[in-house]
């Protein structure tokens, strides 16, 4: 799994114009599921991003995590994360996991978070989705559970 993570003031997801997800302060995570990550790349990933400490302490210093200050989160699928740009102009997809897959696996990383006791909001899975978000730093963290389980 590949997460790109955003601190976030606010953020929202809306499809054909309806709105379907928005959070306040927190993160939003871009999340990208491949065809051969198991259970152990789900939790390794989720655990790590729960537990950054990427907000600010009273001192400005990014010393606190999201359940520090009790953000929320916001879980878009992202297969586009899994794109290989490395042969001609256009993205390869093969890592990716086929929908079926990559559904179950996102459901399953949005539920072990919010059994984790977090506030957890999505997009719709494979939607044309329209992401609003205010960046708060900018903070942008990029993560593969394949570094934190896979060494």
């Amino acid at each position: 799994m590949r997460a790109c993570i955003q601190r976030v003031s606010s953020a929202s997801v809306r499809v054909a114009g309806e709105l379907v997800g928005e959070i306040g302060t927190g993160i939003l995570v871009l999340l990208g599921v491949a065809g051969d990550d198991t259970e152990a790349d789900l939790t390794a990933l989720a655990d790590k991003m729960a537990g950054l400490r990427i907000f600010e302490d009273p001192e400005e210093r990014m010393n606190l995590s999201l359940a520090d200050v009790g953000g929320e989160i916001l879980v878009v699928s992202q297969f586009t994360l899994y794109a290989d740009c490395r042969k001609g102009r256009r993205p390869s997809f093969t890592e990716a996991a086929p929908p079926e897959k990559a559904e179950r696996d996102y459901l399953a990383f949005v539920e072990y978070l919010r059994g984790k006791g977090f506030h957890v909001e999505t997009g719709r899975f494979r939607a044309m989705m329209d992401v609003s978000l205010t960046n708060d730093g900018p903070v942008t963290i990029w993560l593969d559970s394949r570094e934190l389980v896979r060494k």
